[in-house]
């Protein structure tokens, strides 16, 4: 249990900050993470990774020389935003281009995504990769739907090595992906976590049982057994991964690896000490030679109670790369030579919102003043329901949802009512409270509804007091935009099964004449009856497709928040007239 925080809501911050004034001599603190406290050199491709917070030492423990450039931190267990990993990547660049690296999870891929896209457009040459080396979230021939856990680790190093070698960012890509295709990961747990704030773990695991093949951030694994001795757990761990070879290495015997044996949080070193001498042994015996091992603590889970095994089976040059110096806080080997002169490379660590509120007709700041009312409704409905909503994601994700989205909502809640105190119309005031949503939330849930309320505020505008046909016109493109970057559809059990028949309802009634309250009313009761259906489905999409058949029965959480929100809106509507 992590006992001790201030304000949860806070508390990834807090750690950050107390990270950054504890290392000095690595890193600095920029909007959004840590770069290197020497800056990159220049001419050199800035590697930047990232992920949520309650990983440590990943992601910002990995930040110095010969490793990571910099590192976007976002919440507890959820990814950075793209603003976030924008403004480290700023920091960070040094003119050769930048690579971003992250775990293979949809909201970090989906906010490194937006990132990447934004800095494309700055004139940032960059590239962005996920590690995919768990190989109990997706069968061999589904490799590229795996998730990134320890394996982070080899892979991040491969890559900011060959950075620091002067490889220009193409070839530093390869590196990644190369790495990346000779590395897998297999973990086990006996207990699970608690978030910072929280009453009880996310998942719970029987007495005398251990769980096998769960993900990092309390996903369900792919099944129980009894809790073994340590030798029992090293010979699962082991054989599991000898049963999956990458390509080019057709048999253990004569092959190298880099081996990680990771403590999830719990574990601690002397019982990872144990486990490791079998695991040597084992591999001894199957005529691997180990290269630079690590024991320790990599890639965690506050306090779960577990360990992975990650092996990166080794060619000459992922030897070398492995093998090379690094300075870290968390992570230091070899010997570097002297430090060039400190240099503050990248832009200046001002990423700020201080774009004066353009303009606004008096229509659109008393319709402004609505929409801060709708925003206040939503954030208290998810409040009120945040734990009700955690459950419900913990049957076959991570839990977290409840409190995604109360910090995303919280925060545009906010930003919409500083923007409507600077006299701004309904398009800005949405389009700031998307930005803030997105920026504080992060994970899947900010990514997307960063989306619908910018699509909402694009169609209302600042000029005009909107009608119910640009209503439902921002609607429809909410829905057709959260498709797009999310790449889900109807009956892949997510929030799309809500949204789009909500939106195609709303736009029907305002068609046909009907007032905006009424045709609102009229999507609502669709959305809630679609988010009701959502208990038949089997997710194919999420955190939650690896174990789809736990899901069969509970509706899904995104599906859910979204019809209680849109039955909270409807209430102010209705008021309001």
């Amino acid at each position: 249990m992590t006992r001790l925080f201030n304000d949860p809501a806070a508390f990834a911050d807090e750690a950050l900050e107390g990270f950054t004034a504890a290392h000095r001599r690595w890193v600095r603190s920029v909007t959004g993470g840590v770069v290197r406290a020497a800056g990159t050199p220049r001419g050199q491709v800035a590697v930047v990774i990232g992920g949520g917070s309650g990983h440590y030492p990943a992601f910002s423990g990995l930040v110095g020389r010969g490793l990571a450039h910099g590192a976007a931190v976002g919440n507890v267990f959820a990814s950075p935003s793209a603003r976030q990993i924008r403004s480290v990547a700023r920091a960070a660049h040094a003119g050769a281009g930048v690579l971003l690296m992250y775990g293979n999870y949809a909201g970090d891929v989906l906010h490194f995504g937006q990132a990447a896209e934004r800095l494309a457009g700055e004139g940032v040459d960059v590239r962005t990769f996920a590690v995919t080396d768990d190989i109990s979230s997706a069968g061999p021939a589904d490799t590229a739907q795996r998730r990134g856990i320890a394996g982070d680790l080899p892979v991040f190093k491969a890559a900011a090595a060959a950075a620091e070698e002067g490889l220009p960012l193409d070839e530093v890509l390869a590196v990644a992906a190369h790495a990346n295709a000779r590395t897998r990961s297999f973990g086990i747990a006996f207990s699970g976590c608690t978030l910072p704030g929280a009453g009880e773990p996310l998942f719970t695991v029987p007495e005398g049982r251990m769980a096998v093949g769960l993900g990092i951030h309390g996903e369900p694994g792919i099944g129980e057994e009894a809790v073994p001795t340590a030798d029992e757990a090293a010979r699962l761990l082991v054989g599991t991964l000898l049963k999956e070879l990458p390509d080019g290495v057709s048999t253990p015997e004569g092959a190298r690896a880099a081996v990680v044996l990771n403590g999830l949080g719990s574990v601690k070193y002397e019982e990872l000490f144990v486990v490791y001498r079998t695991v040597a042994a084992l591999l001894a015996e199957a005529g691997v030679e180990i290269v630079d091992p690590e024991v320790g603590e990599l890639v965690t889970s506050f306090d779960m109670a577990g360990v992975s095994l990650t092996l990166t089976w080794l060619d000459d040059r992922l030897e070398r790369l492995w093998r090379a110096p690094a300075d870290t806080p968390a992570h230091r080997k070899g010997a570097l030579g002297a430090d060039e002169t400190p240099t503050r490379t990248g832009a200046a660590d001002d990423d700020s919102d201080d774009t004066p509120v353009p303009a606004a007709s008096a229509a659109s700041r008393e319709a402004a003043a609505t929409v801060l009312t709708a925003l206040r409704a939503v954030a208290d409905t998810v409040d009120r329901h945040a734990e009700e909503l955690g459950r419900i994601d913990a049957v076959a994700g991570d839990g977290d949802h409840g409190i995604g989205m109360r910090r995303g909502s919280t925060a545009a809640r906010r930003a919409a009512a500083d923007a409507l105190a600077l006299g701004a119309g309904a398009g800005t005031l949405l389009t700031r409270a998307a930005d803030a949503w997105a920026d504080r939330a992060g994970g899947t849930s900010g990514a997307l509804w960063g989306t619908v309320l910018r699509a909402l505020g694009t169609a209302l505008g600042d000029d005009d007091a909107p009608t119910a046909a640009r209503v439902a016109a921002g609607v429809t493109e909410a829905s057709a935009g959260v498709r797009r970057l999310g790449g889900a559809e109807v009956g892949d059990k997510t929030m799309v099964d809500v949204l789009v028949p909500f939106a195609d309802t709303l736009a029907a009634a305002v068609t046909d004449g009907t007032p905006l309250t009424d045709a609102w009313d009229r999507a609502a009761h669709a959305a809630e009856t679609a988010a009701a259906a959502t208990a038949g489905l089997l997710p194919r999409k999420g955190r939650a497709r690896p174990h789809a058949e736990k899901s069969l029965g509970t509706p899904d959480a995104g599906a859910h928040s979204l019809a209680l929100i849109t039955r909270a809106v409807h209430a102010v509507l209705r008021n309001d007239h």
